[in-house]
């Protein structure tokens, strides 16, 4: 939080000088002084990025201007919690199987993550169930994602940011996993700005834990 600035009076006494002084006024009877406005803290999930995450951060954000991380959060995300799909084979066999400590495709700087809102989420998979399964090509058009994305049974991984600690940035064209758009004309690929070619909001998380994840099952 950005400190209250301490104003310094300073007192000038002029020595042997023959000019009247000023006496200042009195402040009006019931007059009160109006108390600074504090900065309000920015969310724990942008304060626990670290030095090269925080960079990337503001380089987003300024291309994002006047948009922010900030304002992304806040609008969209009140509750604190993202979700995201995985395929159910991918799933055993990236995160089940190898003992994976975070969800997303990892680098040296770590792994990363597209995310949507939980309630945004849930709302899709709801939408597309078709009796005991779900329509891959419903869900795909209400998420901004291709259907092939969605196809056969799924799992759904819900994770609260604060609790998590994990660094939450708008997503670059440069993040691992991005698929860029190949013409303007181009659909259900990566738009800048923090929402899917669906309009759906969407952050990038950088390591997600998998212990913290709670995963259900979408048939």
């Amino acid at each position: 939080m950005r400190s209250v600035r301490d104003f310094l009076f300073v007192a000038l006494l002029a020595v042997g000088c023959d000019k009247p002084t000023t006496a200042t006024p009195p402040e009006p009877a019931g007059a009160t002084q109006a108390e600074p406005t504090a900065t309000p803290p920015e969310p724990a999930a942008v304060s626990t990025c670290d030095t090269r995450q925080a960079e990337l951060s503001a380089q987003a954000d300024l291309l994002a201007k006047p948009w922010s991380i900030e304002q992304h959060l806040g609008k969209n995300f009140p509750d604190g919690k993202v979700s995201w799909l995985m395929k159910q084979d991918p799933y055993e066999t990236y995160v089940v199987k190898s003992g994976a400590t975070n969800f997303g495709r990892c680098d040296d700087s770590g792994c990363y993550l597209f995310a949507a809102p939980t309630a945004v989420i849930e709302s899709a998979v709801e939408k597309s169930r078709t009796g005991a399964t779900h329509d891959a090509a419903v869900l795909g058009q209400a998420l901004g994602l291709p259907a092939k994305n969605f196809e056969g049974p799924l799992r759904m991984m819900t994770l609260d940011l604060d609790a998590a600690g994990s660094c939450v940035r708008l997503p670059m064209e440069s993040d691992p996993g991005v698929w860029k758009c190949a013409t303007a004309e181009d659909k259900d690929c990566f738009k800048f700005g923090g929402y899917t070619s669906g309009n759906v909001p969407e952050v990038m998380v950088i390591n997600a834990p998998v212990a913290q994840a709670v995963v259900t099952e979408i048939p």
